[in-house]
């Protein structure tokens, strides 16, 4: 059966169309296999290695990779668009359709294949394809690349058994392989951290992260990569990526990469960055079966290491999620990491992880749908204001947008539960209002900058410090309103503010 037929037997039935396909994501790797010259087990280890053959319903990767083949559209790495001039298929197709994006995958082999000079004998032989493998991963340097392809080759040489969407299996047997490495043997992956000796050290582009730090080490962050182990590594050598962690750790056996080096600033966490080290978990916040007993124990033993060396609390104000990091709009690791095992692990307090973060340089306007820290920090606001927000999972939904209406109400403002700046107002500055000047300090201080941030529509300082920033803050706060100019905070102000003006 062709490409065509495929994709019309894949769909739901329908009058005049062709008949269903028993297993139509087998067919699909067979076809494209046939169709393009690529031995069909190099290329279910390739879509395995990326994705374990989960298409995440069309959404893209950390590096905007599409598709079980994850097929890559971003600044240095365009095989969605290559892949679209070798079939013909559209952009949207080939993203969104896995009998495409198979195809797709197919394409963009044999494409490198041919780049490579690989003859019709040599595209037969599995081993003969590691540079085509090594380039299909995108890493902008050998080491990254070598890395992809071994993965890849490791797959073929223990086998492979996928249960993918609409519950058929794809497997592959596992056989002997000795690739051909070519220009990548001399690379050499045996490079140990000199942080952590038990990792690998494959560093980051240079452009992806500060060297040095500003803070001292006070926390661990723990990520999901929402890709592959490889891949990830790749994507922080790329210089237009403008991302990195310090350290990467494999779903299957729990192996770490050293990325940046502790003493220097990885971009993973925004705010957090300063002063804390990231730990990348291979895998999708969605999908629990990455999170495997060899990661969390190789993750915890990491993370114990981090917290003797540097004299990190093991509790979970100084272990965190990376959706628990203040200013951050990520979700990972997710509903489905175990914190109570993790912190177990490493024989830490696996109590409360506190109050959540408060601090954001902006408060945007949340309302049903929305979710992430803000949403964690506007629930955490309404229970502790006498609204019954529910769980603060970051996720608005109906009870809370029913208090948020609640809220409104019993301030007098428009009770439409969409929280903009005159309900985020209200919220942060809720609470004791003693007066306050210059000097002054505390977290009446850093309640009042949170309040004035959203007031005024732009960043104050939170630091718990009144300082000159701070007056000025105050009177553009007091003029604007139509109150004395002073720079102090007293009745009439907080009232202001308390009432969301």
């Amino acid at each position: 059966m062709t490409l065509a037929g495929l994709l019309v037997a894949a769909q739901p039935a329908l009058a005049g169309a062709a008949a269903p396909v028993a297993e139509p994501v087998n067919a699909a790797f067979e076809e494209a296999a046939t169709e393009f010259e690529v031995p069909r087990d190099l290329l279910v280890a390739v879509g395995y290695g990326e994705t374990r053959l989960n298409d995440h319903d069309g959404l893209p990767s950390h590096a905007r990779g599409f598709g079980v083949m994850h097929l890559v559209d971003n600044p240095t790495h365009r095989t969605l668009r290559t892949a679209a001039d070798e079939t013909g298929l559209s952009a949207d197709e080939l993203s969104q359709n896995t009998i495409a994006n198979i195809s797709g995958g197919a394409a963009v082999l044999r494409a490198y294949a041919d780049e490579v000079g690989l003859s019709a004998d040599q595209r037969a032989d599995l081993d003969a394809w590691y540079p085509v493998v090594a380039r299909y991963g995108g890493a902008a340097e050998d080491t990254g690349a070598r890395f992809y392809a071994d993965a890849v080759y490791d797959l073929l040489r223990d086998g492979i058994e996928a249960v993918v969407d609409g519950g058929e299996t794809v497997e592959v047997d596992a056989q002997s392989v000795d690739p051909e490495r070519g220009d990548y043997a001399d690379v050499d992956l045996g490079v140990l951290s000199e942080d952590y000796p038990p990792a690998r050290w494959v560093a980051a582009h240079s452009s992806n992260y500060n060297t040095g730090r500003t803070q001292s080490i006070n926390t661990v962050v723990i990520h999901v990569t929402q890709g592959s182990y490889a891949g990830s590594i790749s994507w922080f050598q790329n210089p237009s990526s403008n991302v990195s962690a310090h350290y990467v750790i494999r779903s299957s056996d729990g192996e770490v990469t050293q990325t940046v080096r502790d003493r220097d600033t990885a971009w993973h966490a925004r705010s957090g960055n300063a002063y804390s080290i990231g730990l990348e978990h291979e895998g999708w916040v969605d999908e629990p079966s990455w999170f495997t007993d060899a990661m969390y124990r190789s993750s915890a033993a990491l993370t114990s290491h981090l917290a003797n060396r540097y004299g990190i609390p093991k509790n979970r104000q100084h272990i965190v999620g990376h959706h628990e990091v203040p200013g951050n709009d990520h979700t990972d690791p997710g509903p489905h990491w175990d914190w109570d095992y993790y912190m177990e692990l490493i024989d830490g307090d696996p109590g409360d992880p506190g109050d959540p973060g408060l601090d954001f340089p902006a408060y945007s306007t949340v309302s049903n749908g929305s979710s992430g820290p803000l949403v964690v920090a506007l629930q955490h606001l309404l229970n502790n204001n006498g609204q019954d927000a529910g769980a603060t999972d970051g996720q608005f939904g109906p009870t809370t947008e029913s208090a948020v209406r609640g809220f409104q109400s019993a301030k007098g403002l428009t009770a439409d539960g969409i929280v903009g700046p005159k309900t985020w107002t209200a919220l942060l500055s809720a609470g004791s209002t003693g007066t306050l000047r210059e000097g002054s300090s505390g977290e009446a201080v850093s309640r009042l900058q949170r309040a004035l941030t959203a007031a005024l529509g732009r960043s104050v300082s939170i630091d718990g410090s009144f300082g000159p920033l701070t007056t000025q803050a105050v009177r553009d706060y007091q003029d604007d309103r139509g109150l004395g100019v002073d720079g102090v905070v007293g009745p009439l102000t907080w009232a202001a503010l308390q009432a969301g003006d």
